[in-house]
């Protein structure tokens, strides 16, 4: 069975939608994230249409979105991040060594991030988002997570999207 489940992450293509520069940054967010208790997914379909960069949930139920900008151009093309304020207790923005970190706005918290880690150097402000909002975040996050384990276990099943 082990066997099979490496056969089929080999057989899955890659995802072309990031740059290597944002998969690298993710890869450190999510390193980070899971030693800090929480689970994560990368891009998210949100219930508002908006897809999030990673989005992950403690044993506590709370949800942080961390949007990662792989580059100054790639913040100042994107301004979309308010919009993931109701949909998140905690909003954090992710760069790597090479994007000022003067340029994020105060209004959320920071991460630097490369391949091997990450660290906080800002933390975000705590909100609570509405109860209706956090159990259809919850319910996408569960759903998104099963989806990928079957796709993974059964690389060859018809798929719809």
């Amino acid at each position: 069975m082990a066997a099979d489940m490496a056969d089929a992450g080999r057989a899955l293509p890659p995802d072309r939608r990031q740059s290597e520069t944002a998969l690298m940054i993710a890869r450190g967010v999510r390193r980070l994230l899971r030693g800090h208790g929480y689970f994560s997914v990368t891009e998210l379909p949100l219930v508002d249409g908006r897809r999030a960069d990673v989005v992950a949930v403690n044993g506590d139920g709370e949800v942080v979105i961390v949007e990662i900008k792989s580059s100054p151009a790639d913040f100042r093309a994107d301004r979309k991040w308010r919009d993931y304020l109701p949909a998140c207790d905690r909003l954090y923005f992710a760069i790597s060594e090479h994007t000022p970190a003067a340029l994020m706005p105060e209004e959320a918290g920071l991460i630097l991030a490369d391949s091997y880690g990450a660290e906080i150097l800002r933390e975000a402000d705590p909100r609570r988002i509405a109860p209706a909002t956090r159990r259809a975040v919850l319910l996408r996050f569960a759903q998104a997570a099963a989806d990928r384990l079957h796709r993974l276990a059964d690389p060859a099943g018809v798929w719809e999207t």
